[in-house]
C-alpha cells in the first residue's frame, strides 16, 4: 500500500491569516495542503475559487490538493491547474462525463482524483480507477467542514484497495486519531484533516497522531 500522507483542510483554518496557514502547516509535517472547493450549487455551501490557491501558493511547499465539490468541474480545471493545483479531484456524482474530466485534468499535467459521496456505491467508479490517479472516499456528506465520521464508508475503502491495490485513497471527513486507525486499517492512505488538526494546541504532534 502507498504510504501514508495527512492532508490539512484549509477550509478550517483562519482563512483571514492563509499565509501563516500555509506555514504552520510545513512546520506540522503534513505533506499535503487540501483545497474544499465549493460551489453552493452541487453542495449549499460556498467556499473559495482558484484565486485563493494562488495566493497561498508561494507560501506554501505542501503539495497542492484540490478536491471541487462543484456542478460543473470541467469549467474549474483549467483555472486551478493554472494557480498550481497539483491534485484535483472530482465528483462521479457531478454534471460530468468522467473520462473527459480525468483526460482534461491530466492534459494539463495534474493528477486526478475521482470521488464518490457516502451514499454512492463503489459501482459508480469502477469504469474510471484505472485513469483515475487517486479515489477520494467522502467519510461524511460534502458540504460542511466538523461533521461526525459515517463508519458505513470502511467497507467501501476495502473494497476500493481490493479494486486499486497500488493507487492513493484518499477520505475526507472526521478524521481524528481514533478514525485515523479504522480508515488506515481499510486501506486508505491519504487522510484530509482540518477541524481535528486546526483545532490542536501543537499540530505537529496531532500529524503524528493521525500517522500512527
Amino acid at each position: 500500500m502507498p504510504q501514508t500522507i495527512i492532508s490539512a483542510s484549509i477550509l478550517n483554518s483562519d482563512l483571514s491569516d492563509l499565509r501563516t496557514t500555509a506555514a504552520l502547516v510545513d512546520r506540522s509535517g503534513a505533506q499535503w495542503l487540501h483545497f474544499d472547493v465549493m460551489d453552493g450549487e452541487f453542495v449549499e455551501n460556498i467556499t473559495f475559487g482558484s484565486s485563493v490557491l494562488g495566493a497561498v501558493k508561494p507560501y506554501s511547499r505542501a503539495f497542492k490538493d484540490v478536491h471541487l465539490m462543484v456542478a460543473h468541474p470541467i469549467r474549474q480545471i483549467k483555472l486551478f491547474a493554472e494557480a498550481g493545483a497539483e491534485n484535483i479531484t472530482f465528483h462521479v456524482e457531478s454534471d460530468c462525463d468522467p473520462k473527459e474530466v480525468i483526460a482534461e485534468i491530466h492534459r494539463l499535467g495534474v493528477k486526478a482524483g475521482i470521488s464518490v459521496k457516502p451514499g454512492t456505491p463503489v459501482s459508480a467508479i469502477e469504469p474510471y480507477i484505472a485513469d483515475a490517479d487517486m479515489i477520494l472516499i467522502m467519510t461524511v456528506e460534502p458540504g460542511y467542514g466538523g461533521q461526525g465520521f459515517i463508519h458505513s464508508t470502511l467497507e467501501k475503502i476495502r473494497r476500493v484497495r481490493e479494486l486499486a491495490p497500488d493507487k492513493d485513497i484518499e477520505v475526507d471527513g472526521g478524521i481524528n486519531p481514533e478514525t485515523s486507525r479504522l480508515v488506515r486499517e481499510a486501506g486508505a492512505n491519504v487522510l484530509v484533516a482540518g477541524t481535528y488538526l486546526f483545532r490542536a494546541q501543537d499540530m505537529s504532534a496531532a500529524v503524528k497522531e493521525l500517522l500512527g
